[in-house]
């Protein structure tokens, strides 16, 4: 848990930096103006199909099409669907665009001492990212006869979305830095961790006006956790940090160099 809001924390610090900021806010409302201009033409269509579908169940589809209850629910049903459409979308715009450069901001500025291994590679991550959907499609198909109880809905999504998140952006904030090996161990042993985390920043989205940055926020998180945990177990294999000032002033150590040898030589 510490090394959980460590991470919270970190994020919240970038969050002021112009280089960071900026990407976080563009991916959710591209996809809420997106999903916006859908549910407008067709939110009251697919009400109204989800209800004709209920009223077709037989003598319980009449008892149940008829009551005040069921319309709401389909409405609250019809809601969360376009809520988590936004969020999933934007979580796909962050993995692809955003992250990557916010990972390089951030990388350069809290963990210019970790050495880039580049374990993982684009084309890995698009087909993380793509499998990743399916799986979610296929669980949030599944539940669907759940959702007409009562806080399921919530419930469901709150959970494949936590999954979600920590299977993408667990990839994606580590394949820069991590090898093959330690991309693959270091998401299989903080998987609990990492599952918290996601759905913590999950809940985010059902906050007016943080969820504006919840899914960028998330994949910010996940970099500062990751590279983090990365940091510290190398160091506990004994594995070499890079030096920052060294790395910072590579021209003046040559420089230094060059002026030795000079010297050396006239003596």
């Amino acid at each position: 848990m510490r090394d959980i809001f460590i991470a919270l924390g970190r994020s919240l610090r970038s969050l002021v930096r112009p280089s960071v900021f900026g990407h976080l806010v563009w991916p959710c409302i591209v996809s809420t103006l997106l999903w916006s201009i859908v549910a407008w033409f067709s939110c009251t269509a697919i009400g109204d199909a989800i209800m004709g579908v209920i009223q077709g169940l037989g003598w319980i589809g009449n008892w149940i099409g008829t009551s005040t209850l069921a319309s709401a629910m389909v409405k609250l049903f019809v809601l969360l669907t376009f809520l988590l459409l936004i969020y999933v979308t934007s979580v796909v715009l962050v993995s692809s665009v955003a992250l990557p450069m916010m990972l390089d901001r951030v990388a350069r500025r809290d963990y210019v001492d970790l050495e880039q291994r580049r374990g993982g590679s684009s084309m890995s991550s698009i087909g993380n990212t793509l499998l990743a959907l399916l799986w979610f499609l296929l669980v949030m198909i599944i539940s669907l006869p759940l959702w007409l109880i009562p806080g399921v809905a919530l419930v469901v999504s709150l959970l494949a979305t936590g999954w979600l998140n920590q299977r993408i952006f667990g990839y994606d904030a580590l394949m820069h830095h991590a090898d093959r090996n330690e991309l693959v161990r270091l998401r299989q042993e903080l998987r609990p961790q990492m599952l918290l985390l996601g759905g913590g920043t999950t809940l985010l989205a059902y906050v007016p006006v943080v969820n504006i940055v919840a899914p960028a926020f998330s994949g910010l998180a996940f970099v500062h956790f990751l590279l983090e945990a990365l940091r510290r177990e190398r160091r506990e294999r004994g594995v070499s940090i890079l030096d920052p000032e060294s790395m910072e002033r590579p021209s003046e150590n040559s420089d230094g160099n060059k002026i030795e040898s000079i010297e050396a030589g006239t003596r």
